[in-house]
């Protein structure tokens, strides 16, 4: 499985890398994509990451699953993003996954990709659920998108993507040998 982790100034980087570790152990092959026209990314707590590449030097259809992670700032910088929008709509009109957890399930919102689905988000972003029944899970599965309500679900939205896309028994096997115990 291909992964496109999308990151962007301000973007909450523990939802990204928390989600891409996951993704990572379970052996997906997980691209961090910058969609700044460099590779550095300005975090929303101030910590820099240097993306795997831009999001002007990727194809989408090399892409099984999309990931955005959350963080206001970096939510506002991917709903600004026409190149991003694009790709989310092909890879939603192709029924390819997409993951989105925080605020980012609003910029899935505003391109309408929720209409008729259930979805979940950090509270106070329901509004921008455009056409959602927003439910107040953790972790939210409707056909091909995943939402997730923020930080605390991180962990728990890389295993349902595991679940999901490589199987039950990895998801089960993944959470023990991160000694992940929570009910």
């Amino acid at each position: 499985m291909n992964v496109y982790a999308f990151i962007a100034d301000g973007s909450e980087e523990v939802e990204c890398l928390a989600v891409v570790d996951v993704l990572k152990r379970a052996k997906f092959n997980v691209t961090l994509v910058s969609i700044n026209n460099e590779k550095l990314v300005h975090t929303s707590h101030n910590i820099d990451i240097i993306a795997d590449t831009t999001i002007n030097d990727i194809n989408i259809d090399d892409a099984d699953i999309m990931f955005l992670p959350g963080g206001g700032l970096g939510t506002e910088n991917f709903k600004a993003c026409e190149r991003l929008s694009d790709m989310l709509t092909k890879h939603a009109a192709e029924d390819k996954p997409i993951a989105a957890i925080c605020a980012a399930p609003s910029a899935l919102g505003k391109l309408g990709l929720l209409k008729g689905r259930k979805a979940t988000c950090y509270p106070g972003f329901e509004d921008q659920l455009t056409g959602a029944a927003c439910l107040h899970d953790g972790v939210v599965t409707d056909g091909s998108i995943t939402t997730a309500r923020g930080l605390g679900y991180a962990l728990d939205l890389g295993l349902r993507l595991v679940e999901l896309y490589k199987s039950p028994e990895d998801a089960k096997a993944l959470k023990a040998a991160i000694q992940y115990d929570q009910v």
